[in-house]
């Protein structure tokens, strides 16, 4: 079958398109990838509160979708919204990597070590909030631009330290500076995180099979967990949501078990609310615990937090 991979155009997107493009040429497949510039990509230097975050990687390329010209699309699946528009649908979910942040610096060894007053660089609201919550004292600083760009400003030393997504430098090889990996229980990464979602028409039957050797049972239902929770919260990718799910892992007991983290923080103040659910492996609905998880949060009094964000997004 010939197939054609929709991709935006940095680094990391073209090497989890490639590498995605390689299993299914290992299938007997011919595989072409077409760049696609996104609205994210256009506006580098402009923040994310001011853009908006709603498919801003994603929009150029479900067109391309729809119109034909790309069969399927390879996205960092914490970029793609909650519920994909009415013609496409998630074909597969591939075994996640390491879903953790990473704290980034050329000086210092961990999150605890920097001085007072350091200043930290990340685009996301979700870790500027957690940031804040951890260490008050630090002044976050808005940091758009690819991997390279970062790691070129920071070792500008234009800031102490940066945050990012661990598979992001793993994938590309830039874990030199890489001190630490934030324990998800303290630092909770977003919904989504260090998994791909390979996206493509409702209709395309062939296709959908073609992919379906992709899909990763445990990695499947932990993001339709945590994609259930954010969606239940009316979170996006830019909201200060972080959800994580382990599906299936061995509990104290000898039997599988899975376990949801869910945090919602202000970047404002660091005021924060956690929660932890976790319950046997009997078979259960990945989409009723999330909402579980969401309903935990708003229990235990997310729901101002969320409120004063919407706020401040107006």
């Amino acid at each position: 079958m010939n197939l054609r991979i929709g991709s935006r155009g940095s680094q990391l997107a073209l090497w989890q398109a490639n590498h995605i493009a390689g299993l299914l040429r290992v299938q007997g497949h011919d595989v072409e990838i077409e760049i696609i510039k996104t609205t994210g990509d256009r506006l580098q230097e402009v923040t994310f509160a001011q853009v908006g975050s709603k498919g801003m990687f994603t929009k150029e390329i479900e067109e391309a979708l729809a119109e034909g010209r790309v069969d399927l699309a390879v996205h960092s699946l914490k970029d793609l919204p909650t519920e994909l528009p009415e013609p496409f649908v998630l074909a597969a979910t591939p075994p996640r990597v390491d879903p953790r942040d990473a704290f980034v610096s050329v000086n210092y060894a961990s999150l605890a070590s920097l001085p007072q007053g350091a200043k930290v660089g990340t685009s996301s609201q979700r870790r500027r909030a957690q940031l804040k919550a951890l260490r008050p004292d630090i002044d976050a600083l808005e940091f758009r631009g690819n991997v390279d760009t970062r790691l070129r400003k920071l070792a500008e030393g234009q800031v102490d330290a940066i945050l990012l997504a661990s598979a992001g430098l793993e994938r590309l090889g830039k874990t030199d500076w890489l001190r630490e990996r934030l324990d998800p229980k303290e630092f909770c990464p977003a919904a989504g995180q260090g998994s791909l979602g390979i996206e493509t028409r409702k209709g395309d039957v062939a296709i959908i099979e073609a992919l379906a050797f992709l899909d990763h049972g445990p990695t499947r239902f932990a993001v339709t967990a945590e994609r259930a929770a954010l969606a239940e919260l009316g979170g996006g990718c830019q909201v200060p949501i972080g959800i994580h799910c382990r599906a299936g892992i061995m509990g104290n007991e000898g039997g599988p078990m899975d376990e949801i983290f869910g945090v919602v923080a202000s970047p404002s103040t660091g005021e924060a609310v956690r929660i932890y659910y976790s319950a046997p492996r009997t078979g259960g609905d990945a989409v009723e615990l999330g909402r579980l998880a969401a309903r935990m949060l708003l229990d235990a009094g997310a729901g101002p937090l969320l409120e004063a964000q919407d706020g401040a997004e107006q």
